[in-house]
């Protein structure tokens, strides 16, 4: 069995899975929404994860009528959420760390967090 993350599915094989043209997978690779592997003879190889990204990809165009720009977004801002809340269990994870009268600064390339104590009762 392979992993999640293995690039195994040739470009054939993916476009009968999610009975799609092959050219359609084409242009979402060149649209930069998806990133297949490459073999060294330069074969697209895909994995399940971009299997499932594909199945996103295809349920916002086809069912909500989203167009390929407003697909990229919503998928960078996918990516952002689950950054956060990655970010998110990690401090709940260093609360007990963190003395409670004291203000934390987390500095992040697009933003900055502060958090800062309140007084309990």
């Amino acid at each position: 069995m392979y992993s999640y993350d293995e690039p195994v599915y040739l470009i054939s094989v993916v476009s009968k899975i999610l009975n799609i043209h092959p050219q359609t997978l084409r242009q979402y690779e060149r649209e930069g929404l998806i990133k297949p592997s490459r073999t060294e003879g330069k074969m697209r190889l895909y994995s399940q994860r971009d299997i499932d990204r594909l199945k996103l990809i295809l349920s916002l165009v086809r069912d909500l009528g989203v167009n390929l720009a407003g697909v990229e977004i919503i998928l960078q801002l996918k990516e952002e959420i689950e950054e956060l809340q990655k970010e998110i269990e990690n401090l709940k994870k260093q609360e007990g760390q963190i003395p409670r009268n004291r203000s934390v600064v987390i500095k992040k390339e697009n933003y900055q967090l502060i958090l800062i104590p309140t007084k309990e009762d």
